[in-house]
């Protein structure tokens, strides 16, 4: 196959996915990591995507919010795996914790490994993780008011930013569409942005939630940076290098 042939499938995997990555795609044509990277390097100086950490994205696509249901889909096993290890930062002692649940589908997926004996104060603003505990027989759920986003279905806008002002809670799970070193955490919408900073500031411990795929995306709305993180729980596509980095500028990695 020729490059340019190459580089064609390379876009059209792209526009069909919302993503490629390097190793992925030097696998599938039976070509060096380093013919890849050069691939896509020609396909963003003609503007065609765009590079992010370990891949690419189409280009026009550096904000574009998959549905839920998409989003679901995507890194399924490393996100369960992510959720059953953030349950170890579950507050403890005798009298019940309080944690915040954000909106997501990581998120999502530790609100439905909770043990059933499990007694808490459990605030969030997602409609899908506030359907998953409705019936759990040992939580106090709070759901959080406001305009509902059809793309995510959570409660953001003065509603909700006023009631998370209201609480102080001992930590927040907290998801992103985009992390980095330089970018911090990110996600396409303003107005979420704003509530995932709310619930930032009505915590006192913060776990970050994210697949390792979202390390160096960066998106349009910026609601802090991995130094508002105590601890970032992610998985082994991480590479070591790049948790070390974290480490080094002070959020604590696990790798799951």
């Amino acid at each position: 196959m020729y490059a340019a042939e190459r580089q064609q499938e390379i876009l059209r995997l792209a526009r069909e996915g919302g993503r490629v990555d390097v190793l992925s795609l030097a696998e599938e044509f039976q070509v060096t990591a380093e013919t890849v990277r050069r691939d896509l390097k020609a396909l963003d100086r003609a503007g065609l995507v765009r590079r992010v950490h370990g891949g690419a994205i189409p280009a026009g696509r550096l904000d574009f919010e998959p549905d839920l249901a998409e989003r679901d889909t995507v890194a399924a096993d490393e996100k369960q795996r992510i959720a059953r290890a953030a349950l170890a930062e579950l507050p403890g002692g005798s009298a019940p914790g309080s944690v915040i649940l954000d909106a997501g589908t990581t998120a999502a997926r530790i609100a439905a490994e909770l043990p059933l004996e499990a007694e808490l104060t459990v605030v969030t603003h997602a409609l899908p993780v506030a359907a998953r505990l409705a019936d759990h027989p040992g939580l106090t759920l709070h759901l959080v008011g406001g305009r509902i986003r059809h793309r995510t279905r959570a409660a953001v806008d003065d509603w909700a930013l006023r009631a998370y002002r209201e609480i102080n809670a001992d930590v927040v799970f907290l998801a992103t569409n985009g992390f980095s070193l330089e970018g911090g955490l990110t996600t396409p919408d303003l107005a979420e942005a704003a509530v995932k900073r709310a619930a930032v500031a009505a915590a006192r411990r913060v776990v970050l939630v994210a697949d390792s795929s979202k390390f160096g995306q960066v998106h349009f709305a910026r609601f802090g940076g991995l130094d508002d993180v105590d601890l970032l729980v992610t998985d082994t596509g991480l590479s070591p290098d790049d948790a070390l980095a974290i480490e080094r500028a002070g959020t604590e990695v696990v790798r799951a």
